[in-house]
């Protein structure tokens, strides 16, 4: 008989054994879901905040769980401590591609039955279908997109039949003069330099990794252009300056990334347009820890974070695109979405049918094969100019 003799209630205490074991039912069905807390380890700044506003308070009014955000500055090394320690206290963590790949190998992470784990969209479309690019390891799950662009200052050129509009605009100063600014390490410089180049924008890493002379011909891309008496280059290396050098005249053009450039614009209300033509698509990803602390809690936070709706949420607080393709759906369908309620949203997403016409995902593995070699000869360059 089910639960034994707690069933056997007499009619004298009846009502009173009735309610104690509703109670102790109820607490042992639901307590760990009203009394849990979900660590969630992320960048912080703006970004975290997107992601509190977008999805984390929204799962805890739903659920009741409370979620921790804490911040840290990347890689796996406070995790790999803890699991060694025997103290792991982290439960969820926004990671780089490589990171997942790395800590699914080292088993740090948690392995994912992904269409299982993951809800599908709204039309049913499963969740491998439904995120925009496959996912590294079998322990991520798509976060957002940035963008790898560039935008110019409208002002630097008066009276021009046209404005920048590709990918090879960027190099061309004889139609475009001017000095550039630049990312001051090779990731992304290489893959757009050879687009402009005449590379197809999904053979970027064949190229790279097959035909012998590639670096030096993605290298000489910039050595012409920064040696050009009609342009030249300056390179940047913290996300606030591209905006800043495009707002005082001291570039023309300069690469930078989406989110950074569209706070100029409508936060600041800086006088720069972005072009989406030759971008290069980066991504982060959310890793679930193993042996966390709430592994079931954690688990529901995620699917919650990376379902379609919660996405589209973290869109509403700043211009990263969802990794759910669905997601864009709801962005489009109550626009303007932008927090400020006047800004709408869709065209400013990386990920946009308009802003994906020609791009260039980012290869994880490339850079992790290679890095050595190809900061090395980008430094050379560098010095020499």
């Amino acid at each position: 008989m089910l639960f034994g003799s707690h069933l056997l209630i007499n009619k004298q205490n009846g009502g009173l054994m009735k309610k104690m074991l509703i109670t102790a039912l109820v607490s042992v069905f639901f307590a760990p879901f009203a009394t849990a807390e979900v660590n969630v380890v992320s960048w912080g700044g703006a970004y975290t905040e997107s992601q509190k506003l977008g999805y984390g308070d929204p799962f805890t009014a739903k659920t009741g769980i409370k979620l921790n955000w804490i911040d840290y500055s990347g890689g796996l090394s406070e995790v790999r401590a803890q699991a060694e320690a025997g103290n792991i206290t982290y439960d969820i963590v926004d990671l780089f591609a490589k990171d997942t790949i790395t800590g699914c190998d080292e088993g740090l992470l948690v392995e994912f039955d992904f269409d299982k784990d993951f809800p599908a969209a709204p039309d049913g479309t499963p969740a491998s279908e439904d995120f925009f690019a496959p996912m590294p390891s079998d322990c991520a799950v798509g976060n957002i997109l940035y963008s790898w662009n560039y935008a110019y200052n409208p002002n630097a050129f008066p009276g021009a039949d046209s404005m920048p509009s590709t990918i090879g605009d960027f190099f061309d100063t004889e139609k475009f003069p001017g000095k550039r600014s630049i990312y001051t390490g090779a990731m992304s410089n290489l893959e757009i330099a050879l687009v402009a180049d005449g590379v197809s924008a999904g053979g970027v890493y064949d190229v790279l990794e097959n035909q012998t002379g590639a670096l030096d011909r993605a290298i000489g891309k910039f050595e012409t252009l920064c040696n050009d008496p009609s342009g030249g280059c300056i390179f940047w290396s913290a996300g606030a300056q591209p905006p800043e050098f495009l707002a005082s005249g001291e570039v023309v053009m300069s690469t930078g990334w989406n989110g950074r450039f569209f706070n100029a614009i409508v936060g600041e209300g800086t006088t720069i347009e972005q072009v989406w033509d030759g971008q290069v698509l980066d991504y982060e990803y959310f890793g679930l820890v193993a042996n966390g602390p709430n592994p079931e809690e954690a688990m529901e936070a995620l699917k919650y974070f990376t379902g379609t709706e919660g996405l589209a949420g973290s869109a509403k607080y700043i211009a990263y695109a969802p990794f759910r393709i669905s997601s864009l759906d709801i962005i489009e369908a109550n626009e303007p979405w932008y927090k400020d309620g006047k800004t709408a949203m869709l065209p400013q997403m990386p990920t946009a049918p308009d802003n994906t016409k020609n791009y260039i995902l980012m290869n994880p593995e490339y850079w992790a094969d290679n890095e050595v070699e190809v900061g090395e000869a980008w430094e050379a360059f560098k010095a020499s100019l």
